[in-house]
Parts: C-alpha cells; sequence; structure tokens
C-alpha cells in the first residue's frame, strides 16, 4: 500500500489548535464568561480606584484607616452585586447581541446600579467606611470602560474570525450607503463567502474618509479603472438598490473596459425586508440594463385606498394582473378579487399567492368582458371598491389583422366594465393604458384610446374617481420584446429586429405595477396619468448586446416596421402637457371625453376595414359639448 501521508494538508501550529479550544470553551460557555469578565472588572476598577485615590500607592500601609482586606470586601461585594444585578436584566442570558449598542447601554445602566448601591452601602454600613467614597466612583468609571473594551475586544475577534479567507475573490464595492454597508457586513461575518471587499466607491464628498469594518472608500465612480488596477481586484459589485438603468449601464460600460465582471443587488422593490446579504449578489441582467427606475412610494397613500378595501382585478391572470395582484396582496385589502377568462391563468396567480390552488374560493372569478350581465352578476355579488382594469389584448400586430377582437374586448369590455363599476359604486377605478394610446397609429393604439376617453367619460356621473394609467413597454411581462429575444436566442437564432433605428420606452413589470397603484392614489377624475419611463432604448442595441452574451454566434436580421408601428413611441400626445403635480415619475393630463353614443357605431361591425376606420374615427373624434354616461348604455 503507497503511502498518501504527504498529501494530507499540514498540520497547524500547536498554539493554534489550543486557541481554537479556548476560543471554543470561551464560546460555549459565554454567559458565565462575561459575568466572570465583569467581575474582574470590578475588582481591577477597584483596585485601580484606591491606587489613583492615594497617588498611586498600591500598598494599604499608605492608605490611613482603610485596608486591604475592607478593600477586598468591596470587590466581593460589587462583584456579587454586579452578577446579581446583570442577571436580573438578561445582560447574561443573550438578550441582546453581545457588544451591541443595546447591550453596552443594559450594561452602562447595570453598572451605574451597582456603583450607587456600593458607594450607600459603603457609605452607611454601620462601622465606617471601607474604602473612600471617592474610590467608588471611579471604580465605576474604570469598570464600565474596562467591561466596554473587553465585549469590544471579544467582538473583535470574533469578526475576523468569521471573514472570508484570502482566497476570496478580491471586490470593489461601489456605494457607500445603506446598502453598501450591509453588503461589506454580510460578507465580512460569513467565512464562507466567495467575495472579499477591499475597497469601496462614492460619489459623495463626505464620505471620503469613511471606513467599514475596516474597507475604506477610496475614490469615486470616476476612478473605478484605476483603483480596480491598484487593488488587483477582480470583481466590481454595484451595491447600490436604488440605481436606476442609466447608472447600471454606466458602472457596466467602465467596468467592460477594465476587463471586469459586475455584479448588482435587487432594486430595493424586491428585496423583501429591506436588507441586502451576500445571497442577493448577481450577474446582471438586462432588466437591469433597461429597466430599473427609482422609485419613491407613499406607502400611506396606498394603504388608505386599499386596505380592507374590496379589490377587483381583471386580466388577473396576465403579466400586470398577476403583478397587480401580488403588489395590491401587501397592503391586506378586505377581499382579492380576481377576474380572468382564462382558468389556467387564474390558477396560477392563486397558486403563487397562497401556496395552494384549490379553485374553491368565490374570489376567482371565471368571466368574460365581453358578458354584460355575467360582468354585471359578478359585481354584484362581490361589490367591488376598488377596481384595475388591466384585461385587454394588447398584440400589436395580431390586432391590425383582427381589428374587430380590439372592438370586442378593449372598447366593449371596457365599457362594460365601466357601467358595472359605476352601477355598483366602486369608489376608485384605474384603467391601464398603453403609450400607443398617446398619438395612435394602430388598432391597438386606437382602441386603448377610446378606453381612455370612455373612463374619462363615466368620470363625471359616477360617484367615485375614474382615470387611466398609461405605460410602455413592461420587460418579462408575456409576449415582451427581450422575452422574444432570449427565446430566439435559445433557439440558435436569428434575432428579428423590425428597423436599426427603432426605440421603445421600458421597465419591469415590478415597478410598472408599482406606479399603477401610486398612480390610483395621487389621481384625479378623467385624468390619464403616464408613467415616466426614462430614456427610450435602442432595441437594436440591446439585440447586439444580448448577442454578444450568447453562447455561440447569433444572427441579427431586420424585418422592417410592421403595419402601424411606429418608429419610436411617445407618452405624451402632441397637445397633451407633462404636469407632475403629485409625484414626480407620474404626468397627469386631462382626458377629453368621448360620446357613448358613437359606440352605437361599431354595433355588430365584421368587415376588418370598417372597424379599423371606425376606430381611428371615434378615438379622434371631437369631445362633446355636453356629455351624459347615463345615454349609450348599450353593451356589445
Amino acid at each position: 500500500m503507497s503511502d498518501h501521508s504527504d498529501l494530507r494538508p499540514p498540520s497547524p501550529p500547536p498554539l493554534q489548535v489550543a486557541w481554537r479550544r479556548v476560543r471554543a470553551v470561551l464560546v460555549d460557555h459565554r454567559p458565565a464568561v462575561h459575568a466572570a469578565i465583569d467581575a474582574l472588572a470590578w475588582v481591577l476598577a477597584l483596585g485601580g480606584g484606591m491606587a489613583v485615590r492615594f497617588d498611586l500607592h498600591l500598598t494599604s500601609d499608605r492608605w490611613g484607616q482603610f485596608t486591604a482586606g475592607d478593600l477586598a470586601l468591596v470587590m466581593a461585594v460589587a462583584a456579587v452585586l454586579q452578577i446579581a444585578a446583570g442577571w436580573a436584566v438578561g445582560l447574561y442570558q443573550a438578550r441582546w447581541r453581545f457588544g451591541s449598542f443595546d447591550e453596552v447601554a443594559a450594561l452602562g445602566q447595570v453598572v451605574l446600579a451597582v456603583t450607587a448601591l456600593v458607594a450607600l452601602l459603603n457609605r452607611f454600613t454601620p462601622g465606617g467606611q471601607y474604602v473612600p467614597n471617592s474610590v467608588v466612583l471611579i471604580a465605576g468609571v474604570l469598570a464600565l470602560v474596562l467591561m466596554a473594551t473587553a465585549r469590544y475586544l471579544w467582538r473583535l475577534q470574533l469578526e475576523r474570525s468569521l471573514r472570508p479567507s484570502a482566497h476570496a475573490t478580491r471586490v470593489l464595492v461601489l456605494g457607500a450607503g445603506e446598502g453598501g454597508i450591509q453588503l461589506i457586513t454580510a460578507m465580512l461575518r460569513n467565512p464562507d463567502s466567495q467575495y472579499l471587499p477591499v475597497a469601496m466607491l462614492d460619489d459623495d464628498p463626505a464620505k471620503a474618509n469613511l471606513r467599514i469594518m475596516g474597507v475604506p472608500v477610496v475614490g469615486t465612480r470616476a476612478d473605478l479603472a484605476r483603483c480596480a488596477a491598484e487593488l488587483d481586484v477582480e470583481l466590481v459589485i454595484l451595491a447600490v438598490p436604488s440605481a436606476g438603468a442609466e447608472l447600471v449601464r454606466s458602472v457596466v460600460e467602465v467596468a467592460e473596459q477594465a476587463g471586469l465582471d459586475v455584479r448588482v443587488v435587487p432594486p430595493v422593490q424586491s428585496l423583501l425586508d429591506g436588507t441586502i446579504d451576500v445571497a442577493d449578489v448577481r450577474p446582471v441582467t438586462e432588466k437591469d440594463l433597461l429597466g430599473r427606475h427609482a422609485i419613491d412610494t407613499d406607502v400611506g397613500a396606498i394603504a388608505s385606498y386599499l386596505t380592507g378595501k374590496r379589490v377587483l382585478i381583471t386580466g388577473a391572470g396576465g403579466s400586470i394582473g398577476a403583478e397587480l395582484c401580488h403588489q395590491v396582496a401587501r397592503f391586506a385589502p378586505g377581499a382579492l378579487v380576481m377576474l380572468d377568462r382564462d382558468e389556467s391563468a387564474l390558477h396560477a396567480v392563486q397558486l403563487s399567492l397562497t401556496g395552494r390552488a384549490m379553485l374553491d374560493d368565490r374570489c376567482l372569478v371565471v368571466a368574460d368582458l365581453r358578458d354584460a350581465p355575467r360582468l354585471a352578476a359578478v359585481f354584484a355579488e362581490h361589490r367591488p371598491q376598488v377596481v384595475f382594469h388591466a384585461a385587454a389584448l394588447k398584440h400589436l400586430p395580431l390586432l391590425e389583422m383582427h381589428p374587430g377582437e380590439a372592438v370586442k374586448t378593449n372598447v366593449w369590455g371596457t365599457w362594460n366594465t365601466l357601467l358595472a363599476s359605476r352601477d355598483s359604486g366602486v369608489e376608485r377605478f384605474v384603467n391601464v393604458s398603453t403609450d400607443k394610446a398617446a398619438d395612435p397609429t394602430s388598432v391597438l393604439g386606437h382602441s386603448k384610446r377610446i378606453a381612455e376617453r370612455l373612463t374619462a367619460t363615466i368620470a363625471p356621473d359616477a360617484d367615485g374617481t375614474y382615470l387611466s394609467v398609461r405605460f410602455g413597454n413592461v420587460l418579462g411581462s408575456r409576449g415582451s420584446v427581450l422575452t422574444a429575444f432570449e427565446s430566439q436566442i435559445r433557439g440558435g437564432g436569428p434575432i428579428t429586429v423590425t428597423d436599426p433605428e427603432v426605440t421603445r420606452y421600458f421597465m419591469t413589470v415590478e415597478e410598472a405595477v408599482q406606479l399603477v397603484i401610486q398612480a390610483g392614489a395621487v389621481g384625479r377624475d378623467g385624468e390619464a396619468l403616464v408613467l415616466d419611463m426614462g430614456s427610450p432604448v435602442r432595441i437594436d442595441e440591446v439585440a447586439h448586446r444580448l448577442a454578444a452574451h450568447a453562447e455561440r454566434p447569433i444572427e441579427i436580421v431586420y424585418t422592417g416596421l410592421r403595419p402601424g408601428e411606429k418608429l419610436h413611441e411617445v407618452l405624451l400626445g402632441a397637445d397633451e402637457v407633462d404636469a407632475r403635480p403629485f409625484h414626480p415619475l407620474i404626468s397627469q393630463v386631462p382626458t377629453p371625453p368621448l360620446d357613448p353614443a358613437l359606440l352605437e357605431r361599431l354595433v355588430g361591425t365584421v368587415d376588418d376595414a370598417v372597424a379599423r376606420s371606425l376606430l381611428e374615427e371615434i378615438s379622434a373624434s371631437a369631445a362633446p359639448a355636453q356629455r351624459s354616461a347615463g345615454t349609450g348604455d348599450t353593451a356589445g
């Protein structure tokens, strides 16, 4: 048998082994050890206090009437009182994290109480004082310092033992705010962490000299390449949960030029408890590069109109509707009614919300918005107070081929929902619209513009507030361009782009829905609220970036704009003014009402060309001089 002993790792030095054993014992018996340390602190503090009181004379022959025995008695009393008082308040029962500010505050209270008790006993015990009263006061201060120092050194040693090994990936953390602090702390308290932070960067001049657990801020974002080279860094982590897409893109661009990999932490709304951990660090995705927007949500305003209310969401099984269900559920509505004509989609939503999908809840409603009597019965049963109308047909090319379907769902379906909402006394109605409704050129755009105008039409005659919310492409939604590109890459290509110059606005589904809910809190009757989606992005750049990161060469093919498509989308129409009175990311524009009698022209329309022409004509029609939502209550 061959000897493989030379392949075994070398044994640690004997002193290191001994220290590990001692440390294990100390950790296993930490409460008793802490109590002993605090008792010893009083012994040392009282001895030091006597020395200070008598000009550093350490023997009792210069203490006058006070003897070493008297001092020893006071030391014993103080030690016993410290242990008793500390136990009573939980100091030695792991009630607080060791060495934390909370524990030090409790420690200060205990030491103050012990100092007072020892001083009283020393002063009023029959037989005279055992030590000068000044010694007790000096000893109280010294004892607190010694106890706090012991805790600091203990915690320092513990944190050092938890630091990742020198073989971990050397990391430069960008962002010294709360997110960066949480991330640095998490990395340096995990011995198994694959990251070793060596420095931080931050653009705030006030943080130029900041150090977090020994990790210094060494420059600003402009110094990224230089600092990475000087510190032999392999990875950059953008630790700014509120970072927008523009910041992510700029950091990735600089890092790639320097040959560095980039990681990010999720957007702040994706963090369940608002804290960052090492496990949250992940590679940059196209969603980070396109759809991250810093959103300041007024939680109080949202809660005031959702909490405890009966909320109904149409199109609940779709991408927007499902995310609406998830976000509304966080505000504890009195009831959450989810309506969709796709039973499988409802099954998936219930499963994701509750972890079970028995399909036995009356709040799961299978219904078609085209069926006005069925819709009225649903509203009569559930009596919703808030309605989010997210149901719609949305694929532009399909609706160009089948405009009659846009009429049935986007126009008649919306009108049926509006009438049912008005008749059942809905307090707040939010119609989810699209940027295609701004200066529309397609069947989809015209049908959604009509839906916006119908919402404004019924608003004056309804008891509640009726408004629309308009936004652009939603990343991660079914049929979105990013989803299509990723599918084409998985299939080996090619990636199809309509035009090399085409641009679109992007936002993640989470951000879009968050602003939809926010808009519902600030919107006024008849308005269209337009969400700020940042700067438009060239689709061709997205395609090339995805192709560059594919595992194999991917061809990009240009197919030309399809009927009804715009080269550049707009969020506001030519006659709409960008006014943001209540929220910096939400424009609020008045919407002209529509004469409901015009809808009668759509009844029975079967010819595609006629339907397309009527949609265009009705969406552009002038607002009536006098309107009444009580007329034209015709269901399609």
